[in-house]
């Protein structure tokens, strides 16, 4: 008894580490995947998975995009699919990618498509973008014309891709510039705003005309106006500001005129204290003068009390005329 139990017991582990090691060897060795691809028609190696699990490949991504491409009817071998997984590309985006392509007609290798993923660009959009062109709304662009008056513009942008220059070619945003920058150039050449709101196609057919697609990524099939609005008056409102500029300029040079008049005056009140200093001291020279000539005898005392009688009356006339000057002025 105790031999068959220690049988029973053996034969139960045997089971249970063969199925431990089933289960391991399982997870290890896809074979569910190897089977699908084998329903699929795609006749994949079995050590060809194991090869992925060692390279630290997860062969779902790349067994079922080649599944993908098998089924339509792409040419794509799972080694360029496993070496674009390698390299940091999204293979099934790539592989859906060249299924659309495939679909629409436009020719796309799986080299490119895999150059235009790794660039970082979404491949699957640009063919989608290929066969469905893009809309590119700007927003209201000013522009003054050669009258001064401002017009604004809106203009929307039919881009398509172009699937040679998506690697290396300028984006959305170059696009948006250089269709900004003809729409302020036209709208800058025209001789008045009425021009420009009488024939807003004028400004799409000549920016349209200047190759603005060259090295972008994309190609304008369209550039159509869709607003058009009037601004200000920017000619009117740079002869105020020079009106302005004009008179705080010539106001400037009037106070510096005033200022150098009222130096100038205050300078003349200066020389007239300084003239009337000098007669003030010339004056007080007359009594010395008089008194040495009494003393030398060239005056005797009455031809001094002569010069004192005529000095008087001289003062007393004086004294009468100011009076009869101020009852005149009364009157």
């Amino acid at each position: 008894m105790d031999f068959i139990a220690g049988g029973t017991f053996f034969i139960v582990a045997i089971v249970v580490v063969a199925v431990i090691f089933l289960g391991i060897l399982l997870s290890f060795i896809p074979v569910m995947l190897w089977i699908s691809a084998l329903a699929a028609g795609v006749r994949i190696s079995i050590f060809t998975l194991v090869g992925m699990r060692l390279r630290r490949v997860i062969p779902g991504r790349v067994v079922n995009p080649l599944i993908k491409a098998h089924k339509a009817g792409l040419s794509v071998t799972i080694n360029q699919l496993e070496s674009h997984y390698l390299a940091g590309g999204n293979v099934d985006r790539v592989v859906n990618a060249l299924i659309a392509a495939h679909r629409a007609n436009i020719e796309l290798t799986f080299e490119r498509c895999a150059a235009i993923d790794l660039a970082g660009r979404d491949v699957l959009e640009a063919v989608q973008m290929s066969v469905n062109p893009k809309v590119i709304e700007t927003p209201f662009i000013a522009g003054v014309a050669k009258n001064g008056i401002e017009v604004k513009a809106k203009a929307r942008i039919t881009v398509r891709a172009n699937i040679d220059r998506l690697v290396g070619g300028a984006g959305e945003e170059t696009v948006v510039a250089r269709v900004g920058e003809g729409v302020v150039s036209t709208i800058g050449s025209s001789e008045s705003h009425s021009k420009v709101l009488e024939n807003p196609d004028l400004i799409s057919q000549t920016v349209l005309a200047k190759g603005l697609d060259a090295g972008t990524a994309f190609e304008i099939l369209s550039i159509d106006i869709a607003d058009v609005d009037i601004g200000k008056n920017i000619g009117a409102e740079l002869q105020t500001e020079q009106a302005e500029a004009d008179k705080r300029i010539a106001q400037a040079k009037a106070e510096e005129r005033r200022a150098m008049a009222v130096a100038q005056e205050q300078e003349m009140k200066a020389k007239v204290q300084e003239m009337r200093a000098k007669v003030v001291e010339a004056e007080a020279t007359v009594p010395l003068a008089m008194a040495d000539a009494l003393k030398t005898g060239n005056i005797g005392v009455m031809d001094y009390l002569n010069f004192k009688n005529i000095s008087a009356d001289t003062d007393m006339r004086g004294s009468i005329g100011r009076i009869t000057g101020d009852k005149k002025e009364d009157k």
